[in-house]
């Protein structure tokens, strides 16, 4: 046997030794085989928790996949990279990429790396002019199936594909429209608003939690905040004032950011909040300052600014145009409010960029999932309005679960334990590895995001 035989037998038995199997690219390899990807570039590395490593990279996307020739832009990723022998995850959260590194429950689950994707027009993954009729779920959806396409060449192991909220619908539709370029997705708290002049979300916060008296307290401080308006509306004015926000350019005006605020509150008490804070909910008698604190904690008066809604304009355009929105009613604050309307997507855009919804997207997509779409699992929060109006699996090895209790935040360890065991296992399964050693990092630390979904 000639030097390059011995060669071959030591490397073979020193990669079986660190429990790399045989063929696979050592760690230090892995930016310059990133670096080789066409369309993709390595912005730079991170510092990280020790047994990963962190890139920020930059994929170059058409503006119009059908017109690839017609412009382009730049679309923001990260890697958190674990080992090339190992499942990959691609997570959207289908806004703009997350605030910090963090593993999502599937990567733990398959102690896998992860791909976190911007979602197309969340800045700086916009192209330049925007031209918003390149905004819809084939773009965005085939910006996905490209980047898989693409990092294949690294990870060649099986894909999975996640995300929640606006980041599980995001998910879904990639799977609509390219099916078969992952083994499997998780889709957490994703809404699937089939036809968008009816909507179940009334009859879901007429019944939510278990107390009946929280929804009543709820109802009452919005009515309060109503009756306060010149106290409410100095407050608010005076915390715009002070972080130099505005309310001219989308909002209109403070007294409609007002509304806004009181009419979202008991939405996102559930959304974010939840039966154990029923306690802390002011009662009519509280000051002006506990129920605009209350308010704030549970809305964010910041957020009903101009500079608050302009970053989602994507979102409610796309709300507008393709995903629909929920209709509350507000009549029980009808005697008291001066603007009608005010959540529908049309009043969150910029005028100057059209809107014009079109009814057939979700009907599709949702006709695809009951009937054909394979490899899916929903996860749903019980308390959760989002969770009101949930996909329905088909028999193809697709799955879903609410979890008790459970707000937008909502996991498969919320589950009950042979629920959760189930779950769990069937994740294992398409992503093709049996149960890896356990792991905890500081990258398991999950915040929940707040979002207008």
């Amino acid at each position: 046997m000639n030097w390059r035989g011995w060669a071959t037998i030591a490397v073979t038995c020193a990669l079986t030794l660190v429990g790399m199997p045989v063929g696979a690219a050592p760690q230090e390899d892995v930016a310059q085989r990133l670096a080789e990807v066409p369309g993709l570039t390595v912005v730079g590395e991170r510092p990280t928790e020790p047994g990963f490593r962190l890139f920020d990279l930059t994929f170059t996307q058409p503006a119009d996949h059908r017109h690839p020739g017609a412009g382009s832009f730049e679309q923001r990723l990260t890697l958190l990279h674990r080992d090339l022998s190992r499942p990959t995850v691609l997570r959207t959260t289908g806004y703009g990429l997350p605030s910090q590194a963090s593993r999502a429950e599937p990567t733990r689950l398959v102690d896998g790396n992860q791909v976190d994707l911007e979602h197309r027009f969340f800045t700086p993954s916009r192209p330049e002019p925007a031209d918003w009729n390149d905004l819809d779920i084939w773009q965005a959806a085939t910006d996905e199936h490209a980047v898989i396409s693409a990092l294949r060449s690294v990870y060649e192991q099986r894909w999975l594909t996640t995300g929640a909220s606006k980041g599980g619908m995001t998910a879904v539709y990639h799977r609509h429209f390219y099916p078969d370029d992952v083994d499997g997705t998780v889709a957490y708290v994703a809404p699937n608003d089939v036809d968008n002049g009816r909507d179940a979300y009334d009859g879901f916060l007429s019944s939510v939690g278990t107390d009946p008296a929280c929804r009543e307290a709820l109802a009452a401080v919005q009515r309060e905040a109503l009756l306060r308006r010149p106290e409410m509306l100095a407050a608010f004015q005076a915390f715009a004032d002070s972080q130099g926000r505005t309310f001219d350019r989308i909002i209109g005006d403070v007294d409609r950011g007002l509304e806004l605020v009181v009419l979202d509150a008991p939405w996102a008490f559930w959304q974010y909040r939840g039966q154990q804070d029923c306690g802390q909910v002011p009662a009519p008698t509280a000051s002006t300052d506990e129920i605009y604190r209350f308010l704030d904690e549970t809305v964010e008066f910041a957020f009903y600014t101009d500079q608050g809604i302009e970053p989602y304009t994507p979102y409610y355009y796309q709300a507008g145009t393709q995903l629909g929105w929920p209709d509350v009613s507000d009549e029980h604050l009808a005697d008291l409010l001066h603007h009608r309307e005010l959540s529908r997507p049309r009043n969150l855009v910029p005028r100057d960029i059209p809107v014009e919804f079109g009814p057939g997207a979700m009907r599709r997509v949702d006709s695809w999932v009951r009937n054909r779409g394979s490899e899916l699992m929903f996860v749903n929060g019980e308390n959760d309005p989002w969770s009101a109006e949930p996909f329905a699996p088909s028999r193809w090895d697709s799955h879903s679960y609410l979890v008790p209790g459970a707000n937008h935040g909502a996991t498969l360890t919320g589950l009950p334990v042979d629920q959760r065991g189930e779950a769990e296992a069937t994740v294992l399964r398409w992503a093709g590895v049996e149960v890896p050693p356990l792991r905890t990092t500081r990258l398991d630390q999950l915040p929940l995001e707040r979002h207008p979904l």
